[in-house]
């Protein structure tokens, strides 16, 4: 729910909380499918650390959920910031939590012109937190503290004549509030284009099980080739792609489609789809891939943009 529409993220968390109604369900479960119900969602990094903490707290922890901060940093995906809110919502911990929200409200009260997504700044705005937290709930000041920033800090046109703490703020005080916080340029976003080739075999096509530290890790895929431009992959590098694959030339390109486009975090992504009919049998292939069929194919977590072809798709 950080990155996505409450709206659109509970139908996703329903339906998740379903299957894996508590801690071992999720930890026996397999990754694929741990994946497969996550799909849709994008950051899927955070199924798989989602799936290893459960399978951590079973294994050292005897299915019981950690209570100190220390130990629940050692649980794979959690870092300060979950470890901070699990720590002060669900066990009154004083550890605050540093979100957008938070960052804003301090850093314009207390005056802070350093970009807040420096990590010195993170820190000299979470030690300030620790310190206004102190003699008060956590849980409390926790979610005080970011609603105010949705609320009344907001980042446009915030509600500074009723904010009843505008005369202890330096922002306010020094007109400041419009240039803080202050943040480093942001990142150019990359332009990638892929070329996915469906490859069809007697009513199945081809899924490669994509194992690079990349976008989409652990998500299932047709084989690709990627290209540093738009132009479409010579027939020289198609041949080569599916001699790699099918282990023969015998082939035919059926249809190319028109570019399909994904928007990412820090990418675009172009996607082109060429539709290839296989004339002999393939070779066989690795523990990462899979001939799968018109049923089977909703068995194997796909990517957004993959996921809406192959449904349309004929096999």
């Amino acid at each position: 729910m950080q990155q996505t529409r409450i709206e659109q993220g509970t139908p996703y968390y329903l339906k998740f909380i379903h299957r894996f109604p508590d801690v071992h369900s999720l930890g026996i479960a397999s990754l694929d499918e741990v994946v497969r119900y996550w799909q849709g969602l994008g950051y899927y990094s955070r199924a798989r650390n989602l799936h290893k903490a459960a399978q951590q707290i079973i294994g050292v922890h005897n299915g019981i959920f950690p209570s100190s901060y220390e130990e629940l940093l050692k649980l794979s995906g959690v870092g300060p910031y979950s470890a901070a809110a699990i720590s002060s919502f669900a066990f009154g911990l004083p550890y605050p939590v540093v979100d957008g929200n938070v960052k804003r409200v301090i850093a314009r009260f207390a005056g802070i012109v350093d970009p807040v997504d420096d990590p010195k700044t993170h820190e000299q705005i979470r030690t300030l937190a620790a310190q206004y937290m102190k003699g008060v709930s956590p849980s409390d000041f926790n979610q005080a503290i970011m609603n105010f920033g949705a609320l009344v800090c907001k980042p446009q046109n915030p509600l500074c004549r009723e904010c009843s703490l505008s005369k202890n703020c330096i922002a306010f005080k020094q007109k400041l509030v419009e240039t803080i916080p202050v943040r480093s340029k942001k990142k150019t976003n990359e332009l990638r284009y892929f070329h996915f080739f469906i490859l069809r075999w007697k009513g199945k096509i081809l899924l490669e099980r994509r194992e690079d530290k990349d976008i989409w890790q652990g998500l299932y895929a047709p084989p690709l080739l990627e290209r540093g431009n738009k132009n479409k992959p010579s027939k020289k590098e198609i041949d080569v792609l599916i001699n790699r694959i099918a282990g023969h030339s015998g082939f035919e390109l059926i249809s190319s489609s028109l570019p399909h486009k994904q928007l990412l975090s820090h990418q675009t992504i172009i996607g082109r789809f060429y539709v290839v009919d296989l004339f002999t049998t393939p070779k066989k292939n690795g523990m990462l891939s899979a001939w799968v069929n018109a049923k089977t194919l909703h068995d194997y977590g796909k990517p957004k943009m993959i996921a809406a072809v192959l449904e349309k798709q004929t096999f």
